[in-house]
C-alpha cells in the first residue's frame, strides 16, 4: 500500500524546454570552402543542474562541436545550451539524482541534436546528425568517477 501511495506522490513535469545559448563560428571561411571537406568532428558534451526553488530543477546540456580540416583549421564550431524546467516532486535522493543526471539530459538531446543540424546546414556544410547518446552510461561513469574520488 505505502508503494502505491509513494507512487501516486511522485511527480515529473516538463515544464519548458528552451534553447539557453548558441553560438556558430566559421573562422576560415570562406576560404574553408574552397577545399575538399575532409573535416575532424571533437564532440564535448556536459551537463548542470540548478535548484530553482522546491521541486523545480533547470538541467543544461551544453554540446560543443568543432569541425578541424587536416591541417587543424577550424571548419567550424558549434556550441549549444539547451536547457529545460523540471518540476520533480516525491523521489527519493538516488532517483532524483538519476532522473536528473540522465533522463532529463536525454529529454533534451533531440533539441539539442535538431539546433546543431540546423547550425551547421546554415553554415553550407555537410548535414551533422549526431548519433543517440547513453546518458545512463555516463551518468553511471560519473559516479562511479565521484565514488572513488570520495574514497581516495
Amino acid at each position: 500500500m505505502e508503494t502505491k501511495q509513494a507512487t501516486a506522490e511522485q511527480q515529473f513535469i516538463i515544464d519548458r524546454i528552451y534553447v539557453k545559448d548558441i553560438s556558430f563560428e566559421s573562422p576560415n571561411s570562406p576560404a574553408i570552402f574552397v577545399r575538399k571537406w575532409d573535416s575532424k568532428i571533437d564532440l564535448n558534451l556536459t551537463t548542470n543542474t540548478n535548484i530553482l526553488g522546491e521541486n523545480q530543477y533547470e538541467v543544461e546540456l551544453k554540446i560543443t562541436i568543432e569541425a578541424k580540416d587536416k591541417d587543424n583549421n577550424t571548419s567550424f564550431l558549434v556550441e549549444v545550451i539547451q536547457a529545460g524546467i523540471f518540476m520533480i516532486k516525491g523521489y527519493p535522493k538516488e532517483p532524483l539524482d538519476h532522473l536528473l543526471g540522465s533522463f532529463c539530459p536525454n529529454t533534451l538531446f533531440p533539441y539539442a541534436r535538431e539546433v546543431i543540424a540546423s547550425l551547421v546546414s546554415k553554415g553550407t556544410f555537410p548535414e551533422l546528425h549526431l548519433s543517440p547518446i547513453n546518458f545512463d552510461s555516463l551518468y553511471a561513469q560519473r559516479k562511479k568517477t565521484d565514488a572513488n574520488t570520495n574514497n581516495s
